[in-house]
Parts: C-alpha cells; structure tokens; sequence
C-alpha cells in the first residue's frame, strides 16, 4: 500500500496589514488506492494529509461575499490610497501603497486579475514589509479590470497594449514620478515592456514575471478567442475559468493546490467583469512582437532595440510560461539583464512561493542602490 503526503506552504505568521484569517484545508481526506495483495472482499482505505497553499492575496476576505477592494468598513481595511487617473483612452484606478516621497515601484497585472489579486498577497508578505518601508507602490489597474467594475460601454474601442504601455505615462505624470522600477505579471509585464521600449529614461529597472516577448501562437490565440467570445456572449463559463486557471497556475499546480486554485476560481466567478475582460484579453493576443534583439556587434549595440534598464525575467519551473521566458532571455542583453527560475512552483509565483520571490527582488533592488541596509531573512 502507497502512502502519500502532499504538502504545501502553511499560513504565513507576521505583521500585515490586513487581518489574517486561516483558512485550513480539509483534514481528513480519504482515497482508495489499488493494492498488490489479493482482494479478501474489504475495501482499503488510507489518509491522505492535504496542506495546500492558502491565496494570499485574500487574507481577510474567505467565507465572505465582499469585495478584497472598495472594502470600506470596519473590518477589514487595506492601507490604500485609491486614485482614479483619466487618460484619453480611458480611466485607470491606481491604488497607491505606501509613502509617496519615497522611490516608486509601479505594478501592472495579468489578465482576470487586478492589483488585489494579483499583488496584494505578495506585498503584505511579512518579508516584504522591510521593502514596504523604503519604497512606495502605485498599482495601476487596466481600464475597466478593477473589483467591481462597471461594464464598459459596448462599442467602445479597448486599448490595444501599446496604448495600454503609454498609458503608463499618465500614472507618471498624474504622481510626478521622475523615475521608477516596474513590476509586471503575464500581460501587465509584457506592458511594462513596451513603456520601458519608449522611455527607457524613465525606468531604473524591470521585473518581468511569465513575461513573452513574442506574438501569440495559434495555440494561444485561438483557446483565448474562444475564452473571450464566450466571455462576451454568456459569461465566465467554465471553459474560460479553466483557461485562465491553467494560465495562472499550469497543470501541476491545478492538480496539486485545490485551496489556491478554488478561491482564485471563485474570484473569477463573482468579482470579474466577463465583458471587460474579454476586452482585455481580445487586446493581449493580438500584441505585436517587440522586436527586441541581442545585439553582438559591439559597433550596433548601442543602437540595438532592447530593453536598456536592469532587467529581472521570472518564471516557475512548472509555469506554463516558463519557455516564453526563455526565448526573452535570449533576445536581451546579458550585461543587463538576469533569467530567474524558481523551482517547486506553477505560474502564480507570487503566490506559491513569495519568500523565494521577496528574496529576489530584495537583491534585485540593492543591485539599483536600494534597500542596501536589508539583510538576508531567516527563515
């Protein structure tokens, strides 16, 4: 008889902003597992002990109906200044985290996810705290991508990801930001991409996380149309929460880490806007390539297309994007740039594994000067 233990990371203990509740997977699960003796009639069962990996980024929120974000009671408040900022091509909600005289980090998000979901577990990680102090976040929000946002009017063109990029550059001026180091996840990485393309004075650095460089594959292509028509006409359905599921997380991960995998799948169910979303995602596969190249001629190099600030590539070593990482890496410059693969982790990074990403960007940004008096957090 076989016994297995899965095991995932347990409730993380510190001081967060936000009230932490626990959220236990179940304790007594039981299979039926095949066995190499003779069948004497009697059925055999075995424990299994389930610990999966809690969501993060909905501390405070499990067993409620309310929104992670725009919470304005009592409760559960998130230390966020919220600022709508109007842009020709339409409205982005910033939420704004920490001190604004201190350096800028500016965050930009995946598809079906916003700054809640997509960071908000992973800024108020314990470790994270001591970064906190020294830097100030602005989460920017795609048009129409926040909790509980309004449908957009039908008809209305969606900005395509270049115009997502300079879009950027109304936060930047909105906040007076003279530079800052960018923080992107899946498609809101791929967006920061294009805005450092265009104002690489304005970027100290990039951390890029399931980032592609390329255009969608056929592949890609034709599974997000379906996801997104199906989205437009009948909802979130289960064939595009299961896309974007896999998206997010990859196989292993879906198979292994039920908690994390449901709350995100309730979220996708309850607090997206389908039609908004299937705006944005119409938008990501039909990105251009960003033409970015290695330059190996010493005499071109400093004219070469690529991204010129100090760039960090992440992928997981389950993540379904991991490749897509790869193939970036190779069309940087290795004197600037560094590929990071983080083992024991799907595509939800932030999620599965934050104390190996916290660590990563700790010396990511001490690499640009900052948060030089940090030591090393033991675990």
């Amino acid at each position: 008889m076989s016994y297995h233990k899965l095991s995932g990371s347990e409730p993380d203990e510190g001081e967060v902003s936000l009230t932490h509740v626990s959220a236990e997977a179940p304790k007594d699960t039981y299979q039926k597992m095949d066995s190499d003796q003779p069948d004497s009639g009697t059925t055999e069962f075995f424990k299994v002990e389930v610990s999966d990996t809690k969501a993060r980024s909905f501390d405070g929120f499990e067993g409620t109906t309310k929104s992670p974000l725009l919470t304005d009671d009592g409760d559960n408040k998130v230390n966020y200044e919220l600022v709508y900022v109007p842009d020709f091509n339409g409205i982005m909600l910033v939420a704004v985290q920490g001190d604004k005289s201190k350096p800028a980090i500016i965050t930009y998000h995946d598809i079906g996810l916003n700054h809640v979901t997509c960071f908000q577990g992973f800024f108020n990680f314990p470790d994270m705290a001591p970064i906190l102090k020294q830097c100030c976040v602005y989460h920017i929000n795609a048009p129409g991508q926040e909790q509980g946002a309004h449908q957009l009017p039908e008809g209305k063109k969606y900005p395509d990801m270049d115009t997502l990029g300079e879009m950027v550059m109304s936060v930047v001026k909105h906040f007076g930001l003279k530079k800052f180091i960018g923080f992107g996840v899946g498609a809101g990485a791929n967006i920061l991409a294009r805005f450092e393309l265009n104002h690489p004075q304005l970027v100290e650095g990039l951390v890029l996380v399931n980032c592609t460089s390329k255009t969608a594959s056929w592949g890609e292509w034709g599974q997000q149309k379906l996801s997104s028509f199906y989205l437009r006409g009948k909802g979130m359905t289960s064939y595009s929460q299961e896309y974007l599921l896999w998206h997010y997380f990859g196989k292993k991960t879906m198979e292994t880490n039920h908690d994390l995998v449901t709350v995100f799948r309730e979220n996708l169910a309850k607090s997206v806007n389908p039609y908004n979303l299937s705006l944005f995602i119409d938008s990501y596969i039909r990105r251009t390539d960003l033409k970015i190249k290695r330059e190996m001629d010493p005499a071109k190099k400093k004219e070469a297309r690529t991204l010129k600030g100090s760039i960090m590539l992440i992928g997981g070593s389950n993540s379904p994007h991991v490749n897509d990482t790869i193939e970036m890496n190779g069309r940087l410059n290795p004197e600037n740039s560094t590929w990071i693969k983080i083992s024991d982790c799907g595509g939800m990074i932030l999620e599965e594994q934050p104390a190996k990403l916290c660590e990563s960007f700790r010396l990511f940004l001490q690499g640009l000067g900052y948060v030089l008096k940090l030591g090393i957090v033991k675990q």
